[in-house]
């Protein structure tokens, strides 16, 4: 523990002290319970194993400079994780339970929330699984909710620099009546093999189009997309699009700065017409988009000339990393302060 280099974390899981869990069983959820144990002991047979019932959640504890630790939006992510318990069928977490596993889980492991100044963060990952054992396809009698925590470093080593993003219309990153708006492991798993194509092409991402039409951009595999044009952050609207929470933290920054907002179908001509453009998430906050290609077309769309990020990409992004951190007063009730 005494040797972590704090500045040169990766984006990676390391070993903490304790890990928060909780039991679903008989219709009722039990106590929170406390463990060192990495490993859960699990029946071959449970249903997430077999049909996919697993959800997860993402969020960051970050120390400010007053010493003082600030979580980032406890209750959307616990509501978050309730409405895609709803749509595979899973037992819903309380979100009170939620909040307290949550803080628990920071207190225990608070050796590991880096210091101010490196730049890292404790990366929180709220797990909720089906565990009954079954062979038939229906929901589980059975579940386990855990929280594990594991310090990460910046997401942009060499700063926050545009890269390349490729649209791949022989993939599809889920259906339109599927289960892209519930943040399920199915998803990223449909998403690896087109990730993998684009980072071999030198691409940092894939840009998915609609998977019905082909025609209307819906998101970046595992972050959401919006355009900057005319005083107006613009955000895709789909059925199929994951609703993630620093896209909806982004949109209230921007509507405070004076900026308009739009959520709605974007064609993908309309890209052409972006002064600046990003993919947003948990992981990065935001990561700009250097130009995006559609191969296909022979078509390029180009948001940064000089290499460098756009001015409007780097006051959401420096506006909403100074709320994390507790260097601007948070205007928006975004944190929770761990006493």
């Amino acid at each position: 523990m005494e040797n972590i280099n704090w500045s040169e974390l990766s984006f990676g899981y390391m070993t903490t002290d304790c890990n928060v869990r909780c039991s679903y069983k008989d219709g009722a959820w039990g106590d929170l319970e406390f463990t060192s144990s990495e490993y859960i002991p699990m029946h071959m047979a449970a249903t997430c194993l077999h049909y996919g019932q697993e959800a997860f959640e993402g969020l960051k504890a970050f120390r400010g400079k007053d010493g003082k630790i600030r979580v980032f939006r406890i209750e959307e992510n616990a509501k978050r994780m309730q409405h895609t318990s709803e749509g595979i069928l899973m037992a819903k977490f309380p979100i009170d339970k939620f909040r307290e596993a949550v803080i628990e889980a920071v207190k225990r492991n608070e050796r590991f929330v880096p210091p101010y100044e490196s730049g890292a963060s404790l990366y929180i990952r709220p797990l909720l699984i089906g565990t009954s054992a079954q062979v038939g396809v229906k929901p589980a009698t059975e579940y386990m909710f855990l929280i594990f925590v594991t310090p990460v470093g910046p997401y942009f080593k060499e700063g926050f620099k545009p890269t390349p993003v490729v649209i791949l219309r022989q993939y599809d990153r889920a259906a339109p009546l599927g289960t892209g708006k519930y943040k399920v492991g199915g998803n990223y798993a449909a998403s690896l093999s087109a990730g993998e194509k684009a980072h071999e092409m030198g691409y940092s991402m894939v840009l998915y189009l609609d998977a019905r039409y082909k025609k209307y951009v819906d998101e970046c595999g595992p972050a959401n997309f919006f355009g900057i044009k005319d005083n107006t952050y613009i955000t895709p609207q789909s059925e199929s699009i994951l609703p993630s929470i620093t896209n909806d933290s982004l949109q209230q920054i921007a509507k405070s700065m004076g900026m308009k907002v739009e959520q709605r179908p974007i064609p993908e001509e309309e890209l052409a017409t972006f002064e600046e453009a990003g993919a947003c998430g948990t992981a990065a906050v935001i990561s700009p988009i250097l130009r995006i290609d559609d191969i296909d077309e022979d078509k390029s769309y180009v948001f940064s000339k000089d290499g460098e990020a756009g001015p409007t990409c780097l006051k959401l992004y420096n506006k909403l990393r100074a709320i994390q951190y507790g260097d601007e007063p948070d205007t928006f009730g975004f944190v929770t302060v761990i006493e």
